[in-house]
């Protein structure tokens, strides 16, 4: 389904952003290594740059950030003015081997230098003096080794450790902090060397809330050894594929458990008998999993059990009945499984759902109706389904929908009529080729809507007039090859954009960029494939927010765009041609 100008997501299991949660990702490309810190966290340059009145505090800390080579130490001032200032050096990059030194014996209590760069044992020792106050450490991405891990015993509050793709620690590391009792949170996402006898040196961790040990390969046999933590809520063993049955069974015993994620792991429907004990477990993650709906009968006995990944598992209509009794569900994902429309009967009891994901299931018109009576949904996903206009009826008295996907069906401009009364609709997606603007004019309605994804739609000049009704836009996309510089003048009055793509329509020129010189709202822009030049740049200067920008096969080239970036744009940290 979809054409040449649509663009398929990505199949494979991403253990970054599941269905069932976000967790942070890390990542050594120096293009987008802070992004996601610029963008959680105001430097003291933007605090002051657009604040009227900058607290006094605000002042001070951006003055000694200003002479900071002055100071020796900061020890002798408060806890939470010296934190202050250690926390502005990291988000402004500033802090490095001979600063790090001022902050010895502060007292700090929280360390947040995941993924700063030239971080290694060195540091290990400023970073002990801080004692017992102590509480949390974000270390992913850095150059730690074991031996720099056995600082850290005299912090004896510590809470909370991060070590996240931090490919040098060992088993030998993990005996290094043992004896941390008062740990509720820790987390070795993707780490090739961690085995299972190093999870025995977990086994003192009593107060141990939350562990992370996502893409950790050769812990098989390990999670024998957390049977006396008995504490524990949140287990991410995604993505190791040498966890097993065996390992579900050493888990049973753990009653607090309320999130358990064992993606693309080797369990099936009998280690999934083993959890019928765990009553307290709302979530349960098992894309990729070889299971099948047999282990629905274990699943009946989780009373609290509220979000449910099933994505990507060998499930098939048999034995499908079962899902009318989990009624608590409030998630449920279903996609790329080879179930049919059959199932969709016994979904209609469930009337607790608020996210339901069909993605790529042979699901069609006839199942729809099943779908009617559950009021409480916000997020459906029909991608890559066989769903048309005549199912869409069924939809419209989802009145608390807020997301809907219908990108890769077959749904037409006269079915999008149905959705017209949707009033809580903020998300949408029609990436399919059939889509028109006649399509879009029977949308005009959904003035709510804040995402809006027509990339491979065939929309036309004239129809992003209609566009002019959704005045609270943050994202747009419209790639499917249609719009010229006409109509890139519709999209000028959506102030609200953050992000706008327009890649694939190759007859956008500088007229375009001049367009939507006054989107400053904006933080990623993709016009590729276009006719855009390096003349055109200079129209965006004004985009003060931006982030990202793409642009790739037109005639601008990386060095262009870097002068854009020093002299104008000092936030854009993503850019193509790089």
């Amino acid at each position: 389904m979809g054409g040449a100008c649509s663009r398929k997501r990505d199949q494979q299991v991403n253990d970054d952003n599941l269905q069932t949660g976000v967790s942070g990702r890390y990542t050594k490309s120096g293009s987008s290594k802070w992004l996601g810190t610029s963008i959680s966290k105001a430097s003291m340059d933007v605090i002051l740059g657009k604040q009227s009145c900058p607290s006094l505090m605000d002042l001070c800390i951006y003055k000694i950030r200003e002479d900071i080579n002055k100071y020796s130490t900061f020890s002798m001032l408060p806890r939470d003015i010296s934190q202050q200032i250690f926390d502005d050096l990291v988000c402004s990059q500033c802090l490095n081997d001979s600063i790090l030194k001022a902050f010895r014996d502060c007292a700090l209590q929280d360390l947040n230098l995941g993924e700063y760069p030239g971080f290694n044992d060195s540091w290990m020792d400023v970073i002990s003096s801080q004692g017992s106050s102590l509480l949390s450490i974000d270390l992913s991405g850095s150059d730690v080794t074991d031996p720099g891990l056995n600082y850290l015993k005299d912090c004896k509050n510590l809470e909370a450790l991060n070590f996240n793709y931090c490919d040098q620690i060992s088993d030998i590391g993990l005996d290094q902090i043992n004896g941390l009792s008062n740990l509720t949170t820790l987390s070795f996402k993707r780490n090739n060397l961690i085995t299972a006898e190093g999870i025995s040196s977990l086994s003192g961790l009593i107060n141990l809330v939350k562990l992370d040990l996502e893409r950790c390969p050769k812990i098989r046999g390990g999670l024998v050894h957390l049977k006396g933590l008995s504490k524990l809520e949140s287990l991410n063993v995604n993505c190791c594929n040498c966890i097993t049955d065996a390992d579900m069974k050493a888990l049973a015993g753990l009653t607090s458990l309320k999130s358990l994620q064992i993606a693309s792991s080797k369990v099936t429907d009998k280690g999934v008998a083993f959890l019928s004990a765990l009553n307290k477990l709302t979530l349960l993650n098992m894309e990729g999993c070889s299971v099948t709906a047999a282990c629905l009968e274990s699943l009946t006995a989780l009373d609290a059990l509220l979000y449910l990944n099933l994505s990507r598992c060998n499930l098939t209509d048999d034995g499908s009945d079962k899902f009318s009794k989990l009624q608590n569900l409030k998630v449920l994902n279903l996609g790329f499984n080879e179930i049919s429309s059959a199932i969709l009967v016994h979904l209609k009891g469930l009337t607790n759902l608020e996210n339901l994901n069909l993605d790529s299931c042979r699901i069609n018109d006839e199942g729809m109706v099943h779908l009617a009576g559950l009021f409480r949904l916000k997020c459906l996903e029909l991608s890559d389904t066989e769903v048309g206009s005549s199912g869409l009826r069924h939809l419209s008295g989802l009145h608390n929908l807020e997301s809907l996907n219908l990108s890769f069906t077959v749904v037409t401009d006269v079915g999008l009529k149905r959705l017209s009364g949707l009033s809580s609709l903020k998300s949408l997606n029609l990436d399919a080729r059939q889509i028109t603007d006649a399509g879009l004019s029977a949308l005009t309605n959904l003035t709510g809507l804040m995402h809006l994804d027509l990339f491979g739609a065939r929309i036309t000049d004239s129809g992003t007039n209609y566009l002019r009704s959704f005045k609270k836009l943050r994202s747009l996309e419209i790639c499917g090859g249609g719009l010229t510089d006409i109509g890139v003048k519709n999209i000028k009055d959506l102030t609200s954009l953050t992000l706008l793509n327009l890649s694939q329509n190759s007859h956008l020129t500088d007229k375009s960029l001049e367009s939507i010189s006054g989107l400053t709202q904006l933080v990623s822009l993709n016009i590729s494939n276009s006719r855009v030049t390096n003349a055109g740049l200079q129209h965006l200067k004004s985009l003060k927010n931006l982030k990202s920008l793409t642009l790739e096969s037109c005639k601008v080239t990386a060095n262009d765009i870097k002068k854009l970036q020093a002299m104008d744009l000092p936030n854009l940290v993503s850019f193509r041609p790089e």
